[in-house]
This record gives structure tokens, C-alpha cells and sequence, in this order.
């Protein structure tokens, strides 16, 4: 089967089949998708993370639906009724679901008007019905009334029960009226008599109406979601006559009969009773779906996009967590992430100790060199950005701020691993500091957290749990692993997502470290108990030390630290040049021909090589925009019309990006405002992190929302 698989998966994924097949037995020998991203590429044909999880999930998928598929054959088969017409169909079903509609009629019925009929001994007269004959239905149903069954009337309408439920259980006629029904049905929305939606959240959907085939994702979920809180009825409709009329093709045909209308009244009771229900089920749960997939694949990519959030390299941090009545929180981080000071201030209601919350911001910043203060996005933020700011141009301080967002903090901060960390801070306190890390490295710390809680995506909670965890777990391990873990500073949470690690080899790990001061070499992790050759492998590569080997900060794997040492000795380049302007100089100077023949390595193998020697650490972060840091404030009341400003993408979402402009709230570019061309999606323009230009086109002072445009007017 695995074969038949494979061809399948190629086909569907357009991806050769060598390359499936390479993938999928690496993943049996337990290589995990990172590894084999960087350190396979011969092997993959250059397929990066995505496309390798693309072929792990078809694949999965393929060998469920051949293994149902083989399932449903023997049921029917043990049944006596499995025809050459039957393994035809399901050998050529490509969805599950196709597999279960040809299931359906061979199925342990649930109680119904159908089989209660049939109990009656109503089933022969069906079959009767169905031939159409040149009879009238006193004739056909005469015999059938007894008594259980009352006059000619009753039989006719309880067999007409049993029809209908052989109409709605026909794989055929489902299929075809599913079909009909996706392209010509409309989704609806109509707002619930007494519903109360306070801040008119749904209020686009009080009165909606789209074609099934023209509806969003983000509709989807939000009409789901107004259903379930009882603002908004949600639900699908089609004009029946095209049902109807397929179906009476289809049962009757041309024939004529007395009892033609007879049978065009089952028809119609299939049709309402029993197919538009089931299919208006089945419709939703496919919307459903694909609105799933597609909110789960853009919380995924703004996940990435945040993770990948530039560290502040070599500056001291203050951590700022705002609040009113219980006084706003601080916390002084060195340039590595540890704590030097902490402390609290009251500088707003209700004790609003103005002074004394100046004096001790401004001897935290003086004693320990601040240069930066990082204040949580939360409660009083605005308030305390003023506090700030003021403070700033009073004592004329050479010093910047930034609001970073505190999604997911307070969910740490009262975690576990928190008390672990802090045991002696308070849920407030570790906040600071947890805010103050995230600025100097937000990779660092994110991981610390489940990253549902992060925010950044839309109608999270109303998504696919499982599959949701799954992706964002998935994204965090690509990014964990293509920036590189600095091993004797790493937390558990980060190395929870290294290629190859498990949880009882990083308590190993951070055992030996203790023990012995951290690690001097990337071969000193043979010695750790538990790592054996597999796990080394996968993981050695994702963990940089800076000791006594200068590969084992780079990328570079210790399976090649051979044949690159080689290659440098063969060309009187000492291994200790690694990331300086002499390693590149020397480089430059040999022919790469020269390097790919004598040591038959590939070309991009050797870019890799020679990339690494240059570069010495490759952080992928290095190439993103630094976040923008500010000194002054910016109301809603100094912006105008036609503004120009910078500001941060926080969130993108299906119908626009989120970004902030320095107000409390961020300002919304619709999609329709970001380029004069058609744009199918924000991402191909946008990602969470950018720092952009952006331009004033709305401002509601009343709800405080500003609308934003890249394109200058």
C-alpha cells in the first residue's frame, strides 16, 4: 500500500515521488523535519519545513483513508453485499467523506419514519412504489393494510417514508445535490429577536446574505460564533426547484404512472425531511473546516512573524507592568535577561504618588544605565506611557520606550515554570520581568508560554483545538530550530523545542550543566546520559556553544566537521577565523569548482559551509527591522488627515493587519487600502513586525478607532 500511497500523495501535493518516499522513511528512522530542512536537502531535493510537513500530514491522511477504505469494503462484504460497482466507487473516493457517503445505506440504521415503516412489513410495497407500475394506489396497497396499518393511505405514506430514506441515503444522489448545493446556496445571517449585543460586535451580520462560494473565513467563524452567543441566527439556504427537479429526473424519469405524484411528494419530503438538514450540516462543517485551516495557517504565520522579532542586543532593560489601584510594577534586567532590581510605583489613581514615582524610575534609570523601557500594552498602559514620557522630557534622559504587548504574561507569570524561576516574586513582579525579556529577546521568553495565549490570531478559541496546537507547536519548533539555541543559557522551555531533544535528556542536560559549569563543546554532549547517537544527530546542529571549537557556534553539523577542517587545512586557513573578514577574504579567493569536485560535495552544500565560516552565528532575526523606540506620546487628538506615520504590524488578519501608531489602541489598514492592485490576502503584503508607513484616513474619536492606508493619497 505504501507505494500506492506515495503515487497518490506525489500527485496531490505535485512533489515527486523519490522525494516522498526519502521523506517518509527518514521520519520512520526518527529524523525530525528541522534536521532533515537544513541537514537533508540532498536527500528531500530541497524541501524546507513547510513542504516536508505538507507531505507528513497527506501522507497521514492518504494511509487513513486507504485503511478506511479497506474497512468499509469488509463491512459491506460481510454483509453479502459488496459489488464490483461498489469497490469501484470506493477505490476512486478521494475523500473521506465520499467514503462514508457510499457507507451510509449499509449502515445500522438509528431509529426512523423509514424503519419503523419497515417494521410494519411496508418495505416490499416500497420496492412496488419505486417500479412505478401502471397501477393505481388502491390497487399496489390494498393488501398492505391491516391491523398496523389502517387504510391505503397510511401504507402509501409510510412507504413513502421508507423511499425517502433511500433517496437521502443514495451516494449518487447526495454527492450531486452537495455539489449543487456549495455553488448555489447562500450563507444567512439574521439578527435574534431580544439578542443584545452591547457593543454591536456583530452588527455586520444582523442582515447578511453571501454565496457559499463567495463567503470568508473570518464570516464563517464570526456567524458560528454570534450563533452560539444568540446575537445572530446563522444558516445556510438553496431555492429547492433544482433539487427537485434533479431528483425527479433521477427516481422518475420519463415514466408515466399513476402514481408519479405520489412519488414526487416522497421526493419532496426527502428533499426537507431529511437531505437539506444533513447537508446544510455537512456544508457548515466543511465551511467550518476550511475556515479552521485557513484561521490556524494565519495564526500560524503571525506567530512566526512575532517569534522572529529582532533581540535588543546589549541593553539594559527596564520592565514596566501598569496598573491603577495595586501601583505599576518594575523590574531592571541586565544585557543577558537576569534581574538587578525590582520595585513599584504609584503614579496614578488612586494613590497617584506622581513624585515619588519620579524619584525612583529616575534612580533605577541612573543606577543601573537604562537606556530602554519596555511598558505592557495592558491596564493603565496609556496612563503610564504619559508617566513615562513626562519623566523623559523633564529630566531630558537619554532613553527610549516601547509598548510591547503583554498577550500570554499573566498567563506565565501565575505558571509553574514562573514560581520555579521566581519563587520569590510576586505574580505582578515576574510580569515586569517577563515583559522587560521580551524586548531584549521575545524567542527567548514566547516560548515560555502556550502560544494560544500569545494573540495573534482571530476567533482562536472558536478554531480546531487539536490541530491548533499542533501548527502553532509546529512553528515554534521551525523557528527555535533555524535560530539556534545557545545551550549553556537555555531555558527548559526552549529546549523543548529543539530538534531531537526529549524531556529527559534536557534534564540531563541542565543537570551536566550545573554540574560542570555548562558545556565547552558540541562532542562533550556524548557524555550527557541519555543522549545517544540518534538524539545527538538530530539535535546537535540547533545548539550553539561558544567554547573551544569555533564550528560549534555555527550551523554547521559535527557529521561535517571532518570534511570542512579538511578543506580549511588543505587551504592554510585556520579554523579560528570563523566569522571574521580574514575567514571571508580567504574564502573568496578559492574557486568553488575547485571545492565541489575534490571533495564531492554539492554547491549549495558548500554555500552552506562557506556562509557559516563567514558568518560565523547565522540568526535569521538579523535581517528584520528593528522595532521603532520611542521618547514622545501621540493622541488621537494630533492626528489629522492625511498623516504620515510609522508604526508596527501587531496582527494580520483576513481583512486587514492591526498596527501601532503609539496610540492605545491600534489603527486598522483595510485590505482594500493597501495597494491599488487586487490583493487576495494582508500576508502577501504584510507580516506581524514589519515597521511600516502608513497614512491617516479615518479618525473616530468617539469609539477611538483611527483607519489607516499605505497608499499616500
Amino acid at each position: 500500500m505504501k507505494e500506492e500511497v506515495i503515487s497518490k500523495v506525489s500527485k496531490k501535493i505535485n512533489l515527486k515521488e523519490y522525494q516522498i518516499k526519502n521523506v517518509i522513511d527518514m521520519l520512520s528512522e526518527g529524523a525530525t523535519i528541522p534536521f532533515m530542512a537544513r541537514y537533508r536537502k540532498e536527500v528531500t531535493g530541497n524541501l524546507n519545513e513547510d513542504e516536508l510537513r505538507l507531505i507528513e500530514t497527506e501522507y497521514n491522511y492518504m494511509v487513513n483513508l486507504e485503511n478506511r477504505k479497506e474497512d468499509v469494503k469488509r463491512l459491506i462484504d460481510e454483509k453479502g453485499m459488496l459489488t464490483e460497482e461498489l469497490v469501484k466507487a470506493i477505490d476512486e473516493a478521494t475523500k473521506l467523506s465520499e467514503v462514508e457517503d457510499i457507507y451510509t445505506p449499509f449502515k445500522e440504521k438509528r431509529k426512523t419514519k423509514g424503519t419503523e415503516a419497515i417494521k410494519l412489513g411496508l418495505e416490499p410495497l416500497a420496492k412496488i412504489i419505486m417500479t412505478l407500475p401502471n397501477k393505481t394506489r388502491d390497487e399496489i396497497a390494498k393488501d398492505f393494510v391491516n391491523e398496523n396499518v389502517k387504510n391505503v393511505d397510511e401504507a402509501m405514506t409510510n412507504a413513502g417514508y421508507i423511499i425517502a430514506d433511500w433517496i437521502s441515503d443514495k451516494p449518487k444522489y447526495r454527492k450531486a445535490i452537495r455539489n449543487y448545493y456549495w455553488y448555489n446556496g447562500l450563507v444567512k445571517g439574521k439578527l435574534k429577536k431580544g439578542a443584545v449585543d452591547e457593543n454591536k460586535t456583530y452588527e455586520i451580520y444582523y442582515d447578511f446574505e453571501c454565496k457559499i462560494t463567495c463567503i470568508k473565513p473570518h464570516q464563517v467563524l464570526a456567524l458560528a460564533r454570534a450563533d452560539k452567543e444568540k446575537v445572530v441566527t446563522y444558516s445556510l439556504s438553496l431555492d429547492k426547484a433544482g433539487v427537485i427537479k434533479y431528483l425527479e429526473e433521477q427516481v422518475i424519469g420519463g415514466k408515466s404512472s399513476p402514481l408519479v405524484q405520489d412519488m414526487k411528494i416522497f421526493i419532496e419530503d426527502a428533499w426537507k425531511r431529511l437531505l437539506e438538514p444533513s447537508l446544510e450540516r455537512d456544508i457548515k462543517a466543511e465551511l467550518y473546516d476550511k475556515a479552521s485551516e485557513f484561521g490556524i495557517g494565519e495564526f500560524g504565520n503571525n506567530l512566526e512573524n512575532l517569534l522572529l522579532t529582532p533581540p535588543i542586543k546589549g541593553s539594559r532593560v527596564l520592565g514596566f507592568d501598569p496598573a491603577f489601584r495595586t501601583g505599576c510594577k518594575l523590574a531592571v534586567l541586565n544585557e543577558n535577561g537576569d534581574v538587578l532590581e525590582i520595585g513599584v510605583i504609584y503614579p496614578h489613581e488612586p494613590k497617584k504618588e506622581v513624585d515619588m514615582a519620579e524619584k525612583i524610575m529616575l534612580a533605577l534609570i541612573q543606577k543601573h544605565n537604562v537606556k530602554i523601557i519596555a511598558i505592557g500594552n495592558g491596564t493603565a498602559s496609556r496612563e503610564s506611557e504619559m508617566f513615562v514620557v513626562n519623566l523623559i522630557k523633564k529630566y531630558n534622559l537619554d532613553v527610549k520606550y516601547v509598548i510591547v504587548s503583554e498577550a500570554g504574561a499573566s498567563v506565565y507569570s501565575a505558571s509553574g515554570l514562573a514560581k520555579k524561576e521566581f519563587p520569590d516574586y510576586s505574580v505582578e513582579q515576574r510580569s515586569a520581568v517577563s515583559i522587560g525579556r521580551r524586548l531584549q529577546d521575545a524567542l527567548s521568553e514566547l516560548v515560555k508560554i502556550d502560544p494560544k495565549s500569545i494573540g495573534v490570531g482571530l476567533y482562536q478559541h472558536d478554531l480546531k483545538q487539536k490541530e491548533l496546537d499542533e501548527e502553532l507547536g509546529f512553528v515554534v519548533s521551525k523557528v527555535v530550530n533555524e535560530v539556534g539555541v545557545n545551550l549553556n543559557n537555555a531555558s527548559d522551555s526552549i529546549l523543548g523545542y529543539v530538534s531531537g531533544l526529549n524531556k529527559k535528556v534536557i534534564g540531563k542536560i541542565q543537570e551536566y550543566k550545573k554540574k560542570n559549569g555548562g558545556f565547552k563543546s558540541r562532542e562533550e554532549l556524548k557524555k550527557v546520559s541519555g543522549m545517544d547517537d540518534k538524539i545527538f544527530e538530530q539535535s546537535a546542529g540547533f545548539l550553539r556553544i561558544f567554547g573551544n571549537n569555533p564550528l560549534d557556534k555555527t550551523n554547521i553539523h559535527p557529521e561535517d566537521y571532518e570534511i570542512v577542517n579538511k578543506i580549511l587545512s588543505d587551504n592554510n586557513i585556520d579554523v579560528k577565523l570563523v566569522g571574521t573578514k580574514e575567514m571571508e577574504s580567504k574564502l573568496a579567493s578559492i574557486k568553488d569548482e575547485a571545492i565541489t569536485s575534490k571533495y564531492e560535495i554539492s554547491n549549495e552544500k558548500w554555500e552552506s559551509f562557506k556562509n557559516n565560516l563567514v558568518s560565523g552565528v547565522i540568526d535569521p532575526r538579523d535581517d528584520v527591522k528593528q522595532m521603532t523606540l520611542r521618547s514622545d506620546v501621540l493622541t488621537i487628538d494630533d492626528l489629522e488627515l492625511g498623516m504620515s506615520l510609522e508604526g508596527t504590524v501587531r496582527n494580520v488578519t483576513a481583512f486587514g493587519a492591526f498596527v501601532d501608531i503609539g496610540l492605545h489602541d491600534d489603527g486598522l489598514v483595510h485590505i482594500s487600502k493597501m495597494s491599488k492592485s487586487y490583493v487576495k490576502h494582508p500576508s502577501e503584503i504584510l507580516k506581524v513586525g514589519d515597521i511600516i508607513t502608513v497614512y491617516v484616513i479615518g479618525i473616530d474619536k468617539e469609539k477611538g478607532r483611527v483607519n489607516l492606508s499605505l497608499i499616500e493619497e
